[in-house]
């Protein structure tokens, strides 16, 4: 198959490690979010391009996605086509869609195309957590 493949091509993770990629073009809540996560002893990554998360996502092994679905500076919903993409691959990782751009119509497609959690920016970063780490407990 050639999801095997691809998975057996990527960089591992180390059997206890948490490893995180966070998806944002907005420096000011990639820094905050990688700096807690980090506290709580994952391994974060960072992309602020859909293709650079893409690249990112088909050479290494995720146990967590935390997508922005604008990821220009002209609104559009960018974050989709990357999960779109990861879904199609096949990959079960986690995925938060947070964004500030949520309708109920988006939503319910994000939720449609795979994402695990949809959340509103400004998301405490203790709640964020909390459903993040949820959802690495349930995969491992």
């Amino acid at each position: 198959m050639p999801n095997e493949q691809v998975a057996s091509e990527r960089e591992p993770r180390g059997p206890k490690e948490r490893r995180i990629l966070l998806v944002d073009d907005e420096q000011a809540i990639l820094f905050p979010i990688a700096r807690y996560f980090k506290a709580l002893g994952c391994t974060v990554e960072k992309a602020e391009e859909p293709e650079e998360a893409v690249g990112l996502l088909r050479t290494r092994a995720y146990d967590l996605v935390i997508l922005d679905l604008r990821l220009t500076r002209f609104g559009n919903a960018d974050g989709l086509r990357v999960l779109q993409d990861l879904r199609e691959r096949g990959e079960s990782t986690s995925v938060i869609i947070l964004s500030a751009y949520v309708s109920p119509e988006v939503e319910e497609e994000a939720v449609r195309l795979g994402a695990n959690a949809v959340l509103r920016k400004p998301q405490s970063l203790a709640d964020l957590a909390q459903v993040a780490l949820g959802l690495m407990a349930e995969k491992s």
